[in-house]
C-alpha cells in the first residue's frame, strides 16, 4: 500500500540509514562473517568522514571475527584483539559479494574471507571505519549515547522528567541521541503520527500519559521497520544488496498532500530544525 508516496519519498528525500536499516544490515551479514578468519583487508579509499587508520589491515588480517553487534547506528566488529566501528553515513551500505565480483565506483573497502567478501559502498563518503580498541562502548562516538529503544531505560518516566521546562519541539527532543538512540527523521515522523502528537509541540508541554503513548509508538514503529527490512529511501540496501520494504507502510513521512490514513485530511509538511516534518493537522494535537 501507499506506493505513490514511497515513490515521492525516493525522489525527493536523501535521509541516511537509520537504526532499522543498520540492524537489518547487521542481521544480514552476521552469518557470513562471524567465526570466519579475515584473509585480507583492502582499503581503496581511506578518506571517509574520518580517515581509515593506516594500521587497520594489520588489526584484521589473519584474525577471526568474534561478534557483530550494534549500538545506535554504529556496527561493532569484534576481534580477539579489539573492535572496530562502522557507520554507514548518509549513503553507505555493506554487502556480501563473491570473490570474483569486481569493485565498482564508490566501493571503498573490502574485507576478504575464504569464500566471499564484505564490501563497503558509499557514494557520499560520510561513513566511518574506525578502530575502537578493547572497550568500544567508551569510544567518544558511543560513550554519551542514550538507551536503545528496546531497553528498559527508554521509558515514559525518564522522558517526562527530562522534558520538564524544555521548549524544544518534541520531534527534535525525540531525535536527540542522548535521550534514545536511533530515532531519526523518518521514524520520529511515524511515531509522532501514531501517537497523535503534533511534531512542533514543546517537549515540556506533554503529559506523562502522552509520553507513555509516544514510547509505545517508537517501539512499535522501529520493531515493524526492522521486521520489514528497513526503509528504502534513495540509496539504502540491506546486507544482501536487496532494498528494504518499510516504505510501503509509512503513514506520514513523504505523504504531503495525500489523504491521512485515519481521517482523509491532507497530510501537511513543515520544517523543524532544517528537516522535513509530516503530520495530520486533525489527528495530531499539540
Amino acid at each position: 500500500m501507499h506506493y505513490l508516496h514511497a515513490i515521492k519519498a525516493i525522489r525527493d528525500f536523501l535521509p541516511m540509514p537509520e537504526l532499522p536499516e543498520v540492524e537489518t544490515t547487521r542481521r544480514g551479514i552476521e552469518p557470513h562473517i562471524v567465526g570466519r578468519r579475515v584473509q585480507a583487508l583492502h582499503v581503496r579509499q581511506p578518506s571517509l568522514r574520518w580517515p581509515i587508520p593506516d594500521e587497520m589491515a594489520r588489526y584484521f588480517e589473519g584474525e577471526s571475527i568474534v561478534a557483530l553487534s550494534r549500538r545506535g547506528k554504529y556496527l561493532i566488529i569484534t576481534l580477539a584483539g579489539g573492535s572496530a566501528l562502522v557507520h554507514l553515513g548518509m549513503s553507505g551500505s555493506l554487502r556480501i559479494c563473491s570473490l570474483n565480483e569486481a569493485p565498482k565506483k564508490h566501493d571503498h573497502w573490502d574485507m576478504q574471507f575464504e569464500e566471499h567478501i564484505l564490501r563497503y559502498h558509499d557514494p557520499r563518503r560520510f561513513g566511518a571505519f574506525l578502530w575502537a580498541g578493547d572497550n568500544p562502548m567508551q569510544h567518544k562516538l558511543l560513550a554519551k549515547l542514550g538507551p536503545e529503544p528496546d531497553q528498559e531505560a527508554f521509558n515514559a518516566a525518564n522522558l517526562y522528567l527530562a522534558s520538564r521546562g524544555k521548549t524544544l519541539a518534541i520531534k527534535n527532543f525525540l531525535m536527540d541521541s542522548q535521550r534514545v538512540v536511533g530515532v531519526g527523521n523518518i521514524y520520529a515522523n511515524e511515531a509522532l503520527f501514531r501517537a497523535g502528537i503534533y511534531p512542533n509541540t514543546p517537549a515540556g508541554k506533554l503529559s506523562r500519559s502522552r509520553y507513555e503513548r509516544l514510547v509505545s509508538s517508537v517501539k512499535e514503529v522501529l520493531a515493524q521497520a526492522i521486521a520489514s527490512g528497513g526503509s528504502t529511501l534513495k540509496d539504502y540496501v540491506n546486507g544482501s544488496g536487496s532494498p528494504g520494504y518499510f516504505q510501503q507502510e509509512l503513514l506520514a513521512y513523504g505523504r504531503t498532500g495525500e489523504a491521512c490514513v485515519q481521517c482523509a485530511e491532507p497530510v501537511r509538511e513543515m520544517r523543524i530544525g532544517q528537516r522535513s516534518s509530516f503530520y495530520c493537522g486533525k489527528c495530531q494535537k499539540p
